[in-house]
This record gives C-alpha cells, structure tokens and sequence, in this order.
C-alpha cells in the first residue's frame, strides 16, 4: 500500500496528538468521520501505526540525566552480538540500544538520576554485559531538541 497526502496528514496528525478523538482528526484531515476511522484502521493494519504510547516527563520521573554509552565489543561473531543484544535489552534504564558503522559497535541512550545513579548503572549492568572490549560514556548537558514525530 502506498501512502497519498491524507494519509500523511493523518499520520502527522496522530504522531503529535495520539489521543484526539476521530471527529476532531476527521475534521482537521477534512474527510467524513466514517472515512478518516476506515484509514486509520488500515494505516493500522498495515503496520504504518505501529503503538500508541503515553510520552512521560523524565524530570517528573526522577531521570533527568542521559547518557549515550559508546560500546566497541571483542569481536563481531554473530553469537557475540546476539549475546549482547539480548543482555543488553534486559537494562530497564537502556532505552535505546543501535548497531552502529563507524567507530563504535553499539550506541545506547541510557536514562539515570544523576551520576551516582548512572555509576550504579554501569556497575551492576553495563560492566557486566558480554563481549564488551570497551565503553565510552558521554552525559548530555541539556536536550536541544527532542521528537518522536517522523517526517511523513
């Protein structure tokens, strides 16, 4: 299935305002209600919507730090990054996790407290993962820009 412009208007509608009630998106996507629920539930089926999910505030939460943790590991087998992909994934504060071309094997945007608590982190999870030959941490100072919405 190949996407027209209302389908796009709704995807960009939905990825900013994932709650909005049918009538008012069909409204802003100028169709009848009954057209806009029918796209929807195809973009659905069709796996264009992936989830609808609930963006929370990391300060209200108790993890304003980020820390992007560069890893290089020992080797490249295929059972060396499976084994770290699946260890990796089990880190609650690891929220992404990206194999990488360039300098560094994986990429992982870690939440945390403050240092103590990324130091905890590292201590009882990061160090530990397998395969791993070297870490480097950065720790954001501030979030420039930050979005979920991709260009549709």
């Amino acid at each position: 299935m190949s996407l027209d412009e209302t389908d796009r208007r709704i995807l960009s509608v939905l990825q900013k305002q994932g709650r909005i009630s049918n009538a008012d998106l069909s409204e802003r996507v100028n169709l009848s209600a009954s057209a806009c629920h029918r796209r929807v539930q195809r973009l659905e089926a069709d796996g264009y919507i992936r989830d609808y999910v609930a963006l929370l505030d990391a300060r209200k939460l108790n993890v304003p730090t980020t820390v992007f943790v560069e890893i290089t590991l020992q080797a490249q087998a295929d059972e060396v990054l499976d084994a770290f992909e699946k260890a990796v994934s089990r880190i609650p504060d690891v929220l992404e996790c990206h194999l990488m071309a360039g300098t560094a094997d994986y990429i992982l945007k870690v939440v945390a407290e403050n240092t103590e608590d990324f130091a905890r982190i590292h201590r009882q999870h990061l160090a530990r993962l397998p395969g791993v030959a070297q870490m480097q941490s950065s720790f954001a100072l501030r979030t420039v820009f930050k979005t979920t919405a991709l260009p549709v």
